[in-house]
């Protein structure tokens, strides 16, 4: 195995050794209809692992390019396989991933190598075991491109190798390429449909060339329709049913919280099952504003039918909202499990949901969250125009770089629409039926339509354009039954240090702040260490975004606000001064909870100076986690959120933070904690041994004495509310003169300019 030599201290290489060489064995599943191609890139990521941000990448000058060369930078190591297997596409070869490097400090991936399909040979001996003789397919090409994760978070290409050893494949035939196969979502319906209704696998094959306009564009052979269809008469749990039920009772048994449900008959289960322990549901009620159900892991190469729910914490990481298996896929099936999910998150309709396009997923959808913003994870959108588009991708090479720039840079809708129309005119495509159905979905899944509704992502453009990928890594194409569980357990414990470990970089370390604005210091007292880093990127590009009012109705000032030199980008913001509310055009806000620059230039020219407390969403706070959950009754909890063990759980594990932060500050404090913490042990340790008893003894007595002071908290109380209400009264009468002396202020400004115009002609003259 040729590979550039990778010199960087304390990491660590590992090889995929099943794809260095060529796998001998010889089965008939799902996952591998046609034993004559290797493991593929879809295999392992365009069904599989989800790019974390664009399925785009980017040049020096920031715009999309179709050829790769070295030092080419991408968002992700998962875009860098989708560029290239989309470059493969184009060129006739077909890809999978190769070696890869691990950084011995976290264990996370560095460096990537992505090969031709025919790199390396088969292994000797590999006949002999073989079921079958099967042909040659491995040639030890060199072709391939290695990518290597900078230090800015970026992947750049370290190594490409273009020449082939080999043939390519004919434009006619690149459908037949394993990492270019795949019976989509929208395939699957229709067939299911048509072998319902009797017919074999030659007369839907005839049906789906006729729907796709040709063999070419149906996206997989006919190998792959027929192993579907055979597989979609078997989808139930088979021998691993049992270790999933058997798992599902003992966590229950273990924790009353924990939910689950199965459509149909337990026993000899055929329909979907659903299950989410008590920190999903918890979590639910922290951060369900918006949830994503990522049904990746049920496309057809995979061998468990696995859809999870996630959304995203106050770190904006991924969190788990509950999982279900999908062995049913009808309409009925999803509106089952969608009613179910509902049930166990206490009823709580979320804002947006973001799902793929499937016809069956969107009609569920519509009976089941009537009233929240569904979104099409424009991922899927992006990979299924490779299947539609792949005749005008290969004749004219420079429309992806258009459609994806159309898409994602486009910051109004008559831009969009003016773009979109153009696009369509330059390259003949007006009656294109896949382009024409997506248009007519497009509130559903282009980003300028999307901007007024909550979805928690950081930016516009970010949107969606990965599924939230939860269980990227510890799921793929050789994930069985068996395995699934200590998979999933495994993601769960990874990602739960993963936000203990920010938690903790939250509380013990300090922002560096960049300027000397009271609410740059207040916010990184407030916000996550990720949301604070946001939030001041916005805040010091306000320096360079002059804020011009252009009319004032005397309750509301509306403002110009655009960069030096991009006056043709201005945004609109609308300000309240009495409220201290603003609107601005770009929606910002309304999309991610994260106040824009536009509306922070603003508050900088009308002296708004402190954080506006309706414009800080707990959900973003280092507190998002605190006090008593919003639905514990109709989740089944105890009233007092104290009595929930994972409410419990949760507060304690706050507490251990700060008290390991206090503690570890000198040798001194170090002891008398650890004195502290031994002797808190002992006193756990008798109340286990002994029942609550003496505890419920010694709150009864706390609680006689709370009730002797009530009366007196109650006379304090009162006293304050007077005081507040004065003191609202007053900032009220400072309020008006402020507006007052502002008013006054601008008409100045503009007395001051009309002089200074009339100098400057005098002068002229």
């Amino acid at each position: 195995m040729d590979i550039e030599p990778l010199n960087i201290e304390n990491e660590v290489m590992e090889f995929d050794m099943g794809s260095a060489v060529e796998d001998e064995t010889t089965t008939l599943d799902l996952e591998h209809p046609d034993d004559d191609y290797d493991r593929d890139y879809n295999d392992e990521l365009v069904e599989g692992s989800n790019p974390s941000t664009s399925l785009g990448f980017l040049t020096s000058n920031g715009e999309p390019d179709l050829e790769p060369y070295e030092g080419m930078e991408f968002d992700s190591e998962q875009a860098a396989r989708i560029f290239y297997n989309s470059y493969a596409r184009r060129v006739g070869f077909s890809t999978r991933v190769s070696v890869y490097q691990r950084s011995r400090r976290d264990g996370s991936i560095i460096c990537r190598q992505i090969v031709c399909s025919r790199e390396g040979f088969r292994r000797e001996g590999a006949e002999n075991r073989s079921k079958r003789q099967r042909t040659i397919t491995r040639v030890g090409c060199k072709a391939q491109m290695t990518v290597k994760k900078q230090s800015s978070g970026k992947w750049a290409v370290s190594k490409l190798v273009k020449e082939h050893n080999h043939e390519l494949v004919p434009p006619d035939k690149v459908h037949c390429l394993r990492s270019h196969r795949h019976v989509s979502g929208p395939a699957r319906s229709l067939i299911d449909t048509l072998q319902a209704a009797g017919m074999g696998p030659s007369g839907v094959m005839s049906v789906l060339i006729k729907e796709s306009g040709g063999i070419n564009n149906v996206g997989f052979t006919k190998v792959d329709c027929q192993n579907y269809m055979s597989s979609s008469r078997q989808r139930t749990l088979g021998s691993g049913g049992q270790i999933i039920f058997d798992y599902l009772k003992r966590m229950q048994a273990e924790d009353p919280r924990f939910f689950y449900a199965v459509q149909g008959d337990f026993d000899n289960s055929t329909g979907n099952i659903f299950w989410a322990d008590a920190n999903s549901r918890m979590n639910y009620n922290y951060f369900g504003e918006t949830v994503t159900f990522d049904t990746t892991y049920r496309m057809n190469r995979y061998r468990v039918p696995f859809a999870p729910f996630t959304g995203w914490n106050h770190h904006g990481q991924p969190v788990l909202f509950g999982c279900a298996l999908l062995l049913n896929e009808s309409e009925s099936s999803f509106v089952w499990l969608f009613q179910t999910w509902l049930e166990a998150m206490s009823g709580r309709h979320p804002i947006s949901i973001t799902t793929d396009q499937d016809r069956i997923i969107r009609a569920a959808v519509v009976q089941v969250f009537p009233g929240t913003r569904h979104r099409f994870c424009k991922w899927n959108v992006f990979r299924e125009a490779q299947e539609k588009l792949s005749e005008v991708y290969r004749s004219h090479p420079s429309f992806e770089a258009e459609f994806q720039k159309c898409i994602n840079l486009t910051e109004t809708i008559n831009e969009f629409d003016s773009c979109w129309e153009s696009l369509l005119q330059r390259y003949g495509l007006g009656d294109h039926e896949w382009l024409q159905s997506m248009y007519n979905a497009r509130q559903q899944w282009v980003p300028v339509y999307l901007r007024d509704t909550f979805f928690g992502e950081m930016s516009i453009t970010q949107g969606s354009d990965s599924i939230n990928s939860y269980f990227d890594g510890y799921i793929n194409a050789s994930t069985n039954i068996q395995v699934l569980i200590k998979q999933y357990e495994k993601a769960i414990a990874t990602r739960y240090e993963k936000e203990v470990k920010a938690d903790y970089d939250t509380i013990n370390t300090s922002p560096v702040l960049r300027t000397p604005s009271p609410m740059e210091k207040q916010a990184a007292n407030l916000y996550t260490r990720k949301i604070f880093m946001k939030f001041q990127e916005e805040l010091v590009e306000t320096l360079a975004y002059p804020a011009t009012m252009t009319d004032d109705t005397g309750s509301e000032t509306i403002y110009r606000v655009a960069k030096f030199g991009e006056d043709h980008k201005a945004h609109s913001v609308r300000f309240s001064v009495f409220e201290k509310k603003a609107s601005c055009s770009c929606q910002m806000f309304e999309f991610s909870g994260i106040i824009c620059r536009h509306i922070l230039a603003v508050f900088r020219v009308t002296n708004v100076l402190t954080f506006p407390s309706h414009y800080l969403l707990k959900r973003w706070t280092r507190n998002a986690k605190s006090g008593v959950l919003l639905d514990e009754r109709t989740l089944g909890l105890p009233s007092d959120s104290q009595e929930s063990s994972a409410a419990r759980y949760d507060s304690l594990r706050q507490e251990a933070i700060k008290y390991v932060e206090e503690g570890a500050k000198t040798v001194q404090v170090y002891n008398v904690a650890m004195d502290a913490l031994h002797e808190a042990a002992k006193k756990v340790a008798a109340a286990k041994k002994h029942g609550s008893g003496a505890i419920q003894s010694a709150l009864d007595n706390g609680s006689q004495q709370l009730q002797s002071c009530s009366m007196d908290q109650d006379k304090k109380i009162q006293d304050l509310t007077a005081e507040l209400e004065n003191a609202s009264q007053q900032c009220e009468a400072y309020r008006a003169k402020l507006f007052a002396v502002l008013k006054n202020m601008e008409e100045q400004k503009l007395k001051i300019s009309v002089k200074v115009q009339n100098v400057r002609l005098h002068q002229r003259s």
